[in-house]
């Protein structure tokens, strides 16, 4: 708002408020970019566990019975359980951490619409009914009500 009353035309307005807007984001969305790539990641764990322990299988060729189907079963544990905390644990986390992010998002994204079209000359009445029409499809209903 000091931006606005200093006499800052509403184009540059709307371009600086763009920038903010990308960095707040951006900066929201780091913690999620890591966990979905610690997820990517785990699948490819769960094959470095299965490789290594047909390994330690085939050391143990000639032995009993028993003690390659453990060292087999502890290898196909270690793929399973790669699969389960990506796909199961990791996965999921990071996608339900995006959706605050990108509420927010489109919930500034509304106020910026609101604040430049009323900096624009657009009556206030008309200016509020611009956010809301930017918000019925970019904001979920419990954003809008705050």
């Amino acid at each position: 708002m000091r931006m606005a009353i200093s006499g800052l035309e509403a184009f540059e307005l709307d371009r600086l408020m763009d920038m903010d807007l990308e960095v707040l984001h951006h900066e929201a969305t780091q913690p999620v970019s890591s966990l979905s790539t610690m997820a990517d990641s785990l699948p490819g764990l769960g094959i470095v566990a299965v490789v290594l322990g047909v390994v330690i299988t085939m050391g143990a060729l000639g032995g009993p019975p028993e003690e390659i189907g453990a060292k087999v079963a502890a290898a196909l544990v270690g793929t399973f359980l790669g699969i389960l905390l990506c796909y199961g644990l990791i996965g999921p986390i990071a996608a339900n951490m995006a959706k605050p992010a990108d509420e927010e998002r489109a919930y500034l994204n509304v106020l910026k619409v609101l604040i430049i079209s009323f900096l624009k000359g657009t009556a206030p009445i008309m200016a509020v009914e611009a956010g809301a029409a930017r918000g019925t499809w970019a904001c979920s209903p419990h954003l809008l009500r705050t």
